[in-house]
């Protein structure tokens, strides 16, 4: 699998999975054999590939975040007083924002 996993490939696989469920309803209402079976073999497929993919975007999330932190921490490490600076900057911007309520 890809190292990105975008919202419309999410939203796809949730469309066909939805599509799916509604053809085992209808299937399932008009006769429980063979079509039925089919239906729940395709919802089953889907749901794994969902699953799958929404696996993948979740590690891929987590190692977005780690390499952020870690990027952040070497950058504070390196720059210790400009990054004091900088949190106080914010904090005095924040607070100023807060005051005027």
């Amino acid at each position: 699998m890809t190292d990105q996993v975008t919202m419309q490939t999410l939203k796809t696989d949730l469309a066909t999975v939805m599509r799916d469920a509604e053809a085992l309803m209808k299937a399932s209402a008009e006769q429980g054999g063979t079509k039925a079976e089919e239906a729940r073999a395709k919802i089953r497929e889907s749901l794994q590939g969902a699953k799958a993919r929404l696996l993948e975007a979740e590690k891929s999330a987590v190692r977005h975040g780690e390499e952020a932190v870690a990027a952040t921490e070497a950058r504070i490490k390196d720059n210790p007083w400009q990054s004091v600076g900088f949190a106080a900057a914010v904090g005095l911007v924040i607070g100023v924002l807060l005051g005027r309520r």
